[in-house]
C-alpha cells in the first residue's frame, strides 16, 4: 500500500532559527536553508511556508473552468491558450453561475487563458466589479507536451510520457519540474488572495493549478497531485480563520469538487477507470441540539429529507455493501440507501430485488468520543467549519485510534476479489469521516481539523489500483443532491465571523 506520513500541516507549525528553518510538509521533515535563487523549484519549501496573516475570516471558493475544446478532443493543454469553452463547457459554467448566484463575492481572481476568463465572465455575470487576472493562476506548464494528442505524446516522448503519468511529483521536461513549478505558483497566488482586502474571493482557474491551490493551503506536497480531483466548473470551497494571536491563520478544506453534475456518475477518477469505490454518507441532521447530549439520536424531518436525497444520488449505482455506525440516525440512513438500492431494478413488469450487504461496524460509532469532547466542540459539530480543532487532544486521539481500526476493516471489505466491482458505502458522524478521509490520504491525526462535512453530504473515494493502492478524492463534502435542503456552498459574509 501507498505510504506517506506527513507532519504537521505547516500553517500550524514554524520553527526559525537565524537563517535556516525547519520546514514541515507533507512528505518531508527537513532543515533548509536556501538562497532566494535557490528556491524557485524547492515545491515543499513554497507549499509548506507559512501564510500572511489575515484580519478577519476568509472564504475561497476556486472553479475550474468548463470543458474546452482541447478537452473534448483529449490534447494537452497546459498553459497554452489556443483553445476555447465547448457549447458544452459554456452550459457548465452557467450551471455553476446558478450554483453561487446568490453569493456575494467581493472579487473574482481569474486565470488570463481564455477557457478560464470565458467561465470567470459567465459566473460573474453583471456584478460591477472587474475581474483580476493573474498570470500564476494560469494552468501547469508542460512546454513540448503542449498542443500533442495524448496517444502522441505517449509516442513521441516514451519514458517521459510514463513518468508524467506515474511520477508526476518528478516529472522533467525541457529541463523543467513542472509539477514543483506549478506548486511554487500556487503558493504565490495564495499570498496575493489572502492580502486583498476582501472577505469572500472567487477564483477561477484550472484543473491542475486548483488541485495545487487546495493542496498548499492544507499543507501537502507534490505527492499529492492528481489527488484531490477538480472536475469541469467543479467547486472547491477554503475557509481562512485569523488567530487571536496574529500569524497564518486556520485553514480548512470546507468543500472539494461541488460538480454540476453527479459525482458518482462516470466510472473513472482523474481519467482512470476504478473498480472500487468506497462513498461516505453523513447522516442528516438530529432531532436534538447536540449529539453529546442526546448520544443516540434519530433523524429530524430535515433529516429523513437528507438521507432520501442521497439515497436518490446513489440510485443509479450497483452499491454492494452498506457498513453503518449502529447509532440510530446511521442506520436510518443507510436503511433509506438500501430500500432504493434494491427497488432500483423493480421498475419494470419482471421485479427482481436488488441484493445489497447490510452491516453495522461498532468502531465507526464516536458517540462516547463526542462526550468526552469539550461543550464548545460539541456545540460547533454539525456547522462550523473546522469543527474538530475544537476537540481536545485525548477525544481526538481516541477518534484517530478508533477511526483507524474501521478504516482497516473498510480495506479489507473493499479487498473482496469476487466481485470485479466494488462500491462500498459508509454511513456515520461527520467526525468519523473526517478522520476516514485522513486515514485515506495517509495524513496523521493533526490534519483532521483541515476538513469538514455537513449533514447529509457524500464523499467519494476511488481507488483505481485496488484496495491496497492509493486512494484518489473525488469529491468531499458534495450536497448539491440536498437542493434547498443543503447548506449553502458559501454564506453571505456580513456579520458572520464564522461563516
Amino acid at each position: 500500500m501507498f505510504s506517506l506520513s506527513p507532519s504537521l500541516p505547516f500553517h500550524n507549525r514554524l520553527v526559525f532559527r537565524h537563517r535556516s528553518f525547519t520546514v514541515r510538509s507533507s512528505s518531508t521533515v527537513q532543515e533548509v536553508e536556501k538562497a532566494p535563487q535557490d528556491r524557485e523549484l524547492s515545491s515543499e519549501l513554497y507549499s509548506s511556508a507559512p501564510f500572511p496573516s489575515i484580519k478577519a475570516a476568509k472564504r475561497v471558493v476556486l472553479v475550474r473552468h468548463g470543458q474546452s475544446t482541447w478537452n473534448a478532443e483529449g490534447r494537452i493543454q497546459g498553459s497554452s491558450n489556443l483553445s476555447v469553452l465547448t457549447q458544452k463547457g459554456e452550459a457548465q459554467a452557467e450551471t455553476s453561475r446558478q450554483m453561487l448566484i446568490d453569493d456575494s463575492f467581493d472579487v473574482c481572481f481569474s486565470s488570463p487563458l481564455i477557457r478560464s476568463k470565458r467561465t470567470a465572465e459567465i459566473i460573474w455575470g453583471s456584478r460591477k466589479e472587474e475581474i483580476v487576472t493573474d498570470s500564476d493562476l494560469r494552468e501547469i506548464d508542460l512546454y513540448s507536451f503542449q498542443g500533442l494528442l495524448k496517444h502522441e505524446g505517449k509516442a513521441k516522448f516514451g519514458a517521459a510520457y510514463r513518468q508524467w503519468q506515474v511520477d508526476a511529483a518528478n516529472f522533467n521536461i525541457d529541463g523543467h519540474y513542472p509539477v514543483r513549478e506549478l506548486w511554487a505558483r500556487a503558493r504565490n497566488c495564495w499570498n496575493q488572495i489572502l492580502s486583498h482586502d476582501s472577505r469572500s474571493v472567487l477564483v477561477v482557474a484550472h484543473n491542475a493549478v486548483n488541485q495545487a491551490l487546495v493542496a498548499t493551503a492544507i499543507g501537502l506536497g507534490t505527492k499529492y497531485f492528481r489527488i484531490l480531483l477538480q472536475s469541469n466548473c467543479g467547486v472547491s470551497v477554503l475557509d481562512f480563520t485569523p488567530r487571536a494571536e496574529g500569524g497564518s491563520p486556520y485553514i480548512c478544506l470546507n468543500r472539494l469538487n461541488q460538480t454540476p453534475s453527479s459525482p458518482v456518475a462516470a466510472g473513472s477518477s482523474g481519467g482512470r477507470k476504478t473498480s472500487r469505490q468506497i462513498i461516505l454518507v453523513c447522516h442528516g441532521t438530529l432531532q436534538g441540539d447536540t449529539e453529546a447530549r442526546f448520544p443516540n439520536q434519530s433523524m429530524n424531518m430535515l433529516g429523513i429529507i437528507q438521507s432520501q436525497k442521497a439515497a436518490e444520488l446513489l440510485l443509479d449505482l450497483k452499491v454492494n455493501t452498506i457498513v453503518s455506525s449502529p447509532k440510530n440516525a446511521c442506520f436510518e440512513t443507510a436503511m433509506a440507501i438500501s430500500r432504493v438500492q434494491e427497488a432500483a431494478d423493480c421498475l419494470g413488469a419482471d421485479c427482481v430485488p436488488r441484493y445489497v450487504e447490510m452491516k453495522k461496524m461498532e468502531d465507526l460509532d464516536v458517540g462516547d468520543i463526542l462526550h468526552q469532547s469539550n461543550k464548545d466542540a460539541n456545540e460547533a459539530v454539525a456547522y462550523q467549519s473546522g469543527f474538530l480543532n475544537r476537540f481536545e487532544d485525548e477525544a481526538l486521539l481516541a477518534l484517530w485510534d478508533r477511526s483507524g481500526k474501521a478504516w482497516k476493516s473498510l480495506l479489507n471489505e473493499l479487498s473482496d476479489e469476487s466481485e470485479p466491482e466494488k462500491i462500498v458505502v459508509i454511513v456515520g458522524h461527520p467526525a468519523m469521516h473526517i478522520a476516514l478521509v485522513s486515514h485515506c490520504l495517509n495524513l496523521t491525526k493533526d490534519w483532521m481539523g483541515s476538513f469538514h462535512l455537513d449533514a447529509g453530504s457524500i464523499s467519494v473515494l476511488d481507488f483505481p489500483d485496488g484496495a491496497t493502492g492509493r486512494g484518489v478524492i473525488r469529491c468531499i463534502n458534495y450536497t448539491a443532491h440536498l437542493g434547498r435542503w443543503s447548506i449553502p456552498i458559501t454564506r453571505s459574509t456580513v456579520d458572520d465571523e464564522e461563516f
